[in-house]
């Protein structure tokens, strides 16, 4: 068996390097924006969590949505507030597909350390792309003007009516939930579409579906509060 002598510490370094080098790569082989913002965050930002950020079942369920919507909604939106955006990853899936022509998305996250992050990994998209640092229940939806609300996180919602209510009549929502009554931070888990359909309670569903994954089922809605 081979030894070596580096350290834990070198190992993390070499792996991050290498890391950024075929991220890079990568970037210049598929001229994808998101890959390019990818290597510039793991250039400036090593402890972020990309890998839950980019792991399967994430990118999956974000690939999920982008593909419904398009089928649902078509791609023209002339403003797209994303709520619980995190590190902008769908934001930046959006940007990368041709299919869709958004004027501006807002990620709205209430952790102020994700900002950053966010408007690095979008940052192909200029202008087009903001992160918000803020409470989605301070929001003021009426003024914002969106055509497009996303949340894709709302089993994190304790009550998941009177938060729709805040949005005015008439708007384009693209809400998830899950099964997944076992994670501690899940308030207000589903135990089936039917259910969750039932929560959001929409004016017109454009969209209704399920996506089976390893531990639990994931739920989503399409349509005009």
């Amino acid at each position: 068996m081979m030894k070596t002598t580096r350290t834990n510490e070198a190992n993390t370094t070499d792996w991050h390097e290498s890391a950024f080098d075929i991220i890079r790569g990568l970037a210049a082989y598929t001229g994808s924006s998101l890959v390019e913002g990818l290597a510039k965050v793991v250039a400036k930002y090593p402890d972020a969590d990309l890998g839950t950020a980019f792991n399967h079942k994430q990118v999956g369920s974000k690939i999920w949505a982008r593909d419904r919507l398009f089928e649902s909604l078509g791609g023209k939106f002339k403003r797209i507030v994303i709520l619980g955006g995190w590190y902008g990853v769908l934001s930046a899936m959006f940007f990368d597909d041709s299919r869709f022509d958004i004027g501006l998305i807002e990620s709205v996250d209430i952790d102020p350390q994700v900002a950053d992050v966010a408007e690095t990994l979008n940052v192909k998209a200029g202008e087009r792309f903001r992160a918000v640092t803020r409470d989605m229940y301070a929001l003021d939806y009426r003024a914002s003007g969106a055509d497009l609300v996303i949340n894709t996180s709302c089993e994190h919602i304790a009550d998941l009516p009177a938060w729709l209510s805040l949005l005015p009549r008439g708007t384009q929502v693209l809400l998830q939930s899950n099964d997944y009554f076992s994670e501690p931070t899940h308030i207000n888990c589903v135990p089936t579409l039917e259910a969750f359909q039932d929560q959001t309670a929409l004016g017109h569903v454009a969209f209704a579906g399920s996506l089976a994954m390893k531990k639990y089922t994931r739920f989503m809605v399409i349509g005009t509060v």
